[in-house]
């Protein structure tokens, strides 16, 4: 690579000496000194330019790196111009319509959602998260136990009325903690309790009720002094009742979801019908429904059509 860079310097310099000649073929004898004092003048700059680029580099001769570098530069400006424009929008909105609230900082967001989490901590409601049922779970079924469990965070973050979470059964060397720590960005830090012992040794039985769906009985309200709990259970085999069996051992109350009153089948070629959800789907309707008090509206947001089920009015 040098000896190309030298050959190629080398014949910058025969074009500028070539030059140099023929400019004194023109000038008279007394110029002659000062166009090569000149000419030793240029040689030395470009020689002092050179040894400034890296060792072995040829990007002050290429093209592609130019044409890159024009690139990423028009990219930048590009970023700053969208910017500004967007703040220029924002304030023209703003001042053309002051009853809008303004946007808080995400500092400011960062400390009402906090303000939240630690309410609902003291005065409800609560969901407990079973995850005592992981240890014969596969690694697939442990990613989408960990991808749930984000999700339902997440929507919790967002919420007017938040939840208090509590994930029981959970040792933090387990395989489930290594996986949430890899999938969850500051996981570690999720405003949360964790615990390994399991929820049934936690709290008063005659606090919890177990949302299940294989229950008997459809949940009709969200309790601020009941303890909710969800099996977290990502089983692939599709094992029956497992959970509502581990209520029952413990003479826990059970539960299952309002689909069957407020919702219907709905044909589809596969002929599947399915009540069960993963854990975040069903927070998001507890949630929904915490917030609203409407059944219907929140078993929209968490039943999928996929699972075979529409609201009984839904013009679909």
């Amino acid at each position: 690579m040098d000896w190309k860079l030298e050959g190629s310097a080398w014949e910058t310099k025969s074009h500028v000496l070539l030059g140099q000649e023929c400019l004194l073929e023109d000038i008279g004898e007394d110029d002659v000194s000062e166009s090569f004092q000149l000419l030793q003048i240029d040689m030395e700059c470009e020689s002092q330019e050179r040894r400034s680029l890296p060792t072995g580099s040829a990007s002050w001769c290429s093209k592609n790196v130019q044409r890159k570098q024009k690139h990423w530069e028009k990219m930048v400006a590009a970023k700053k111009s969208k910017r500004k424009q967007e703040k220029e929008r924002r304030k023209a909105n703003r001042a053309e319509n002051p009853g809008i609230r303004p946007q808080h900082s995400k500092r400011f967001l960062r400390t009402l959602t906090k303000e939240r989490l630690l309410e609902a901590k003291h005065s409800g409601p609560r969901l407990c998260i079973d995850l005592s049922m992981t240890d014969h779970m596969s690694k697939k079924e442990l990613s989408r136990l960990a991808g749930q469990i984000r999700r339902l965070y997440g929507s919790n973050k967002k919420a007017d009325k938040p939840f208090w979470i509590c994930l029981a059964g959970f040792s933090r060397d387990s395989p489930l903690y290594e996986e949430c720590l890899r999938m969850n960005d500051g996981f570690s830090s999720y405003m949360l309790d964790i615990t390994e012992e399991d929820c049934f040794s936690l709290f008063p039985l005659e606090t919890l009720v177990y949302l299940t769906p294989d229950s008997e009985h459809a949940l009709e309200d969200v309790d601020v002094n009941k303890i909710y709990i969800l099996g977290g259970l990502v089983d692939e085999s599709i094992q029956k009742k497992v959970t509502f069996q581990k209520a029952r051992e413990h003479s826990v109350q059970t539960a299952r979801l309002p689909i069957q009153e407020y919702m219907i089948r709905r044909q589809n070629g596969k002929n599947y019908y399915s009540e069960i959800l993963a854990i975040n789907q069903v927070f998001d309707i507890l949630s929904t429904y915490f917030e609203t008090r409407n059944w219907p509206e929140a078993l929209k947001k968490g039943v999928s059509s996929g699972k075979g089920y529409v609201l009984q009015n839904s013009v679909e």
